[in-house]
């Protein structure tokens, strides 16, 4: 049996291929609207500007910043095979930019009154990895 196959038939764990670029910018301590404005396609990058964001109490930015990385993981997962469900697995390491713009755009739609897609985005969360609820909860 393969690492990652399901037996109940369900879809495959989509991973993601590494970035290491602005992984290796963000881990060296570079700004992350540093990283994020050499690598805009890093969902990493622009998940930690939503995170900044909304610790400094700007909810708003930090919902625009959160979509941004959201959409971009978006797009990332559907080159790697992804058909719109099942896992992305929070072990793997260049998932994490995606499910953490995920989260903190759902903690952000919270913020601002849009209950309905805090809910969304906490149930694709759980949907995508148990795990990641679990971690960024």
């Amino acid at each position: 049996m393969m690492a990652g196959e399901n037996l109940l038939g369900g879809p495959p764990e989509t991973l993601l291929p590494d970035e290491p670029a602005p992984r290796e910018a963000l881990e060296s301590g570079v700004d992350a609207a540093t990283v994020a404005a050499s690598n805009p396609a890093s969902s990493l990058a622009w998940a930690l500007l939503a995170d900044r964001a909304f610790e400094a109490g700007d909810p708003v930015t930090s919902y625009a910043f959160a979509r941004t990385g959201y959409h971009r993981g978006l797009d990332q997962l559907r080159r790697a095979g992804w058909k719109g469900h099942g896992p992305i697995p929070w072990e793997h390491q260049p998932n994490q930019g995606f499910l953490r713009a995920l989260h903190a755009l759902g903690r952000a739609a919270e913020a601002i009154g849009e209950s309905d897609e805090a809910q969304r985005c906490a149930q694709f969360l759980r949907d995508s990895s148990e795990t990641a609820a679990e971690e960024l909860s």
